[in-house]
């Protein structure tokens, strides 16, 4: 067991005593850690070794100060611990740490005051960029820390009052390949069940869902479509509704993971059976019987092009484009969705 001197707090080692453990110069030491190549190979040895010995470490955020960058950009998920944003997550990281700099994350909970507080957390820690999953409809709160050279792409959904870079997914293209699915199936009492209407993606979910029964000659109907934030007892009172009357959905397509969870669940309990597309994979969706046929999303294409998309702008970007340029035109990117067939979805209408 370490005794209580061995652990109590010391001051940080300095340049200034790797210096004298070398014997070398202070510049010496300086141009060692900054990786300079001009330097006496037996001198570098020295501080090298005094540096492993003495435990020390640069301070980055000094270095940074220098440099004109902090080595840091801010990621804002609205769930941390949602598997679709933790795959988001890791992909931005992957890209960050290609480019030598670090990610802070932090979860909005949908929450806009949240999402504010914690980018401008962010912004005061002097980030080099920000990529923001958006909970509030106004962003103009920003405006000052981007006219200041922070970049800030917006990814998943677009910023409310502002122009920015984005990063969105094919969320119409994707319910509409969902509902073609159903329908070449035999279906034509197809249910949508998707999250809250004010957020943009369940928005745009509808819009796909309405858009191909139009396509395929049939009407909308607002008895089947329901959209509220996934619960057990919204995800009841919408079942009881498709499924009651002369004529019940056959088929349904749920509008995000957490609603098609929340659907399975429920239909287990009801010992019930209708065809089903999820928009989002789920981990081991598989293994059900039946396999859960779904709308695929790529979250790590999409982290990875909203940090590429963040770094360019970072860093002035490959010579001629726009995205290296802090004032250059603003860009969207959209990444595409596919349908993974897996046995759910193809279930034929009684």
């Amino acid at each position: 067991m370490a005794s209580p001197d061995s652990t109590r707090q010391q001051r940080r080692p300095t340049m200034k005593d790797v210096a004298a453990a070398a014997g070398v110069s202070l510049k010496t030491v300086s141009r060692v850690v900054n990786g300079e190549a001009n330097v006496n190979e037996t001198l570098r040895t020295a501080v090298l070794e005094s540096i492993a010995e003495l435990g020390f470490r640069p301070n980055a955020g000094a270095r940074g100060l220098r440099q004109g960058r902090s080595g840091t950009v801010g990621l804002l998920l609205e769930d941390v611990a949602d598997p679709f944003y933790s795959i988001l997550s890791r992909a931005v990281e992957e890209v960050a740490r290609e480019h030598g700099t670090m990610v802070f994350a932090g979860s909005s909970a949908e929450d806009p005051a949240r999402e504010r507080e914690l980018a401008l957390a962010f912004c005061e820690r002097r980030v080099d960029g920000l990529i923001v999953v958006p909970a509030g409809a106004s962003h103009s709160y920003l405006l000052p820390e981007m006219r200041a050279g922070i970049p800030v792409v917006f990814v998943d959904r677009p910023p409310g009052d502002i122009e920015a870079d984005m990063v969105l997914t094919d969320n119409t293209g994707g319910t509409r390949r969902g509902v073609d699915h159903l329908l070449a199936h035999g279906h034509r009492r197809i249910g949508f069940i998707g999250d809250a209407p004010e957020i943009y993606t369940a928005g745009e979910r509808l819009r796909g869902y309405r858009e191909a029964l139009e396509s395929a000659g049939i009407d909308f109907s607002d008895e089947l479509v329901t959209q509220a934030p996934p619960n057990p007892e919204s995800t009841a009172a919408a079942l009881d509704r498709l499924l009651a009357g002369p004529s019940p959905a056959t088929a349904l397509l749920c509008g995000n993971s957490r609603t098609t969870v929340s659907v399975l669940r429920e239909l287990a309990r009801r010992e019930a059976s209708l065809a089903l597309v999820g928009f989002d994979d789920l981990e081991l969706g598989d293994l059900l019987q039946p396999g859960l046929t779904v709308v695929a999303q790529d979250p790590a294409a999409m982290g990875a092009a909203a940090a590429r998309l963040l770094f360019q702008r970072i860093t002035g970007g490959p010579p001629g484009d726009a995205a290296g340029d802090a004032s250059g035109p603003t860009q969207t990117i959209t990444i595409g969705t596919r349908l993974i067939a897996r046995g759910s979805g193809e279930i034929p209408p009684p």
